[in-house]
């Protein structure tokens, strides 16, 4: 009988699922997609400035860094890894939950978080994901792993703003139309920048801000993935270990997290002078330099959605170097030998990535 209640409860249960709404399928096919364009869009714009200009400038700037050059760079780099492996330890240094990771587990690491950021067409934030999941394979608990990684992200995008902040400083020295108008818009980016930070530590320190973050959260998971709001605070036990990261006898730690990931990105101007030296480029104080490195690295974290930069980098590196009267084909080729570490360490760093994983898959059983 069609009446029947159990006639009505297998139609019940055939029934197949409703389909996402359309923002949400909206939402999924730009998420998915917008890495692959920002990739294509940066390759045209590199492989535009590269035709452009003189090809054989470029290539004869490269080949004066030579062998020994590029092997000097890409120690920096390993310095540089080093430091912000060392940072992201001091943020979990000593509290529970914690397991065998060590300082040595951080640095490892921290090299996959580079490498996949680097080599991947995910956005920057992509190889951090990966690394804190990759953390509790030492032991340590999700929520530990997380909070270092929220923590650690926030260290070290604060540290660049301020490094940032005195590359403006040292650019209006300068002088010139040219220089003022760049100095003007990086200090408004600088402004906005400083205000995602302070929301961003607000919604790990404050309460309040915690429950509003977690209903935007909610919002955008409904708008991009068709689930529905759950108007309640959300679930504290990623907040509880944000509060033990944060507590205040842990002040000196933090402060030397801080310190680490600022001496990182002054160490990353030696890359820029140890090639300018090795092509001759004698005209550039080390001031200078440093300004072509906080700035570049400025406008290459603004256009975070193109993986590593491409193309946004070597527009940076030709706009900062005319300000220093390094010709284009100069630059360009600054900017192809700062890559050259990101594919020396960046591909060991994958195939770290997929040995930890292999050696998970053999350590745990397979599922019932």
């Amino acid at each position: 009988m069609p009446d029947d209640p159990r006639f009505a409860t297998t139609r019940i249960a055939e029934r197949p699922a409703s389909a996402p709404s359309w923002p949400a399928r909206l939402g999924r096919r730009v998420l998915r997609r917008l890495p692959l364009v920002g990739t294509l869009l940066g390759l045209g714009l590199g492989v535009w400035l590269i035709a452009t200009n003189d090809l054989a400038a470029v290539a004869d700037a490269f080949g004066r860094v030579g062998p020994g050059g590029l092997a000097a760079i890409v120690l920096v780099r390993v310095s540089v890894i080093l430091l912000c492996g060392l940072a992201w330890g001091c943020v979990v240094q000593g509290l529970a939950g914690l397991g065998q990771a060590r300082t040595g587990a951080f640095v490892l690491l921290r090299l996959v978080r580079e490498g996949i950021n680097v080599l991947l067409p995910v956005a920057s934030v992509g190889g951090d994901v990966v690394g804190g999941r990759l953390l509790t394979f030492w032991g340590t608990t999700g929520t530990l792993a997380a909070a270092s990684i929220l923590v650690d992200m926030l260290f070290q995008a604060g540290t660049q703003a301020v490094f940032a902040l005195a590359g403006v400083g040292l650019l209006l020295q300068v002088g010139g139309e040219a220089a003022q108008a760049l100095a003007t818009w990086v200090l408004r980016a600088l402004a906005v920048t400083a205000l995602l930070l302070a929301a961003f530590l607000a919604v790990q320190r404050s309460a309040a801000a915690r429950a509003a973050g977690g209903k935007v959260v909610k919002a955008l998971r409904r708008v991009f993935r068709g689930e529905p709001v759950d108007p309640s605070p959300p679930g504290g036990s990623v907040y509880d270990a944000l509060d033990a990261v944060w507590a205040p006898g842990r002040r000196g730690t933090l402060a030397a997290s801080v310190l680490l990931h600022l001496a990182a990105w002054g160490l990353g101007a030696l890359e820029i002078w140890i090639a300018l030296t090795c092509i001759g480029v004698d005209s550039v104080s080390f001031t200078e330099v440093v300004v072509i490195e906080a700035l570049s690295q400025a406008i290459k974290s603004a256009a975070f959605p193109v993986p590593s930069g491409l193309g946004v980098q070597e527009g940076g590196f030709v706009l900062l170097g005319s300000l220093f009267g390094i010709d284009a084909g100069t630059a360009l080729a600054l900017s192809l030998i700062k890559r050259v570490p990101d594919i020396v360490l960046g591909l060991p760093a994958l195939l770290l990535w997929q040995a930890l994983e292999a050696r998970r898959a053999m350590i745990l059983p397979p599922a019932a």
